[in-house]
């Protein structure tokens, strides 16, 4: 048994030919007609903003311009995707939420890293926290005792 789909309907376009008798030599569907009206008269006024006189060459290539880009939006649309559905999904895919590619910051640098002045040192046992303080005590004693006054000598130590 084949079962017959509604195809036939559709691939019948709306297609306006022209007036009786004196039908244009193209074809084009009553979307089209209204999409190139639309398209014509936004490529008149992109020309007029870019500050191109209005003159009989200037409407031809906005002719031009205008026949180019209604076929290339028409080939797009049909009855399963209308035009309404494609101009929502080129708003969509406009808007939509983009991944970020390019990474923040600049280049690499270390002003920003703290430098101590010192190495680490290794912890010490309590035991050589206390003889390293006596040590670090008697340096500043004696370094202090070193000084010499002019004229008098220093005793020396044991």
């Amino acid at each position: 048994m084949r079962v017959r789909t509604d195809d036939e309907v559709y691939r019948v376009d709306a297609v306006w030919l022209g007036p009786p008798k004196a039908t244009f030599p193209w074809r084009a569907r009553y979307v089209a007609w209204g999409v190139g009206i639309v398209v014509f008269l936004v490529v008149l006024t992109i020309e007029r903003q870019m500050g191109v006189g209005f003159g009989f060459f200037s409407t031809a290539w906005a002719l031009v311009a205008t026949i180019i880009l209604t076929r290339f939006i028409t080939q797009r649309i049909s009855h399963e995707r209308p035009l309404t559905a494609v101009m929502s999904m080129w708003v969509r895919e406009l808007t939509a939420p983009r991944e970020r590619t390019a990474s923040t910051g600049g280049a690499a640098s270390a002003a920003r890293i703290r430098v101590a002045p010192q190495r680490p040192r290794p912890k010490l046992s309590k035991k050589q926290q206390r003889r390293a303080r006596q040590q670090a005590q008697h340096r500043r004693t004696s370094a202090s005792r070193k000084k010499e006054v002019r004229g008098v000598r220093t005793p020396a130590r044991p």
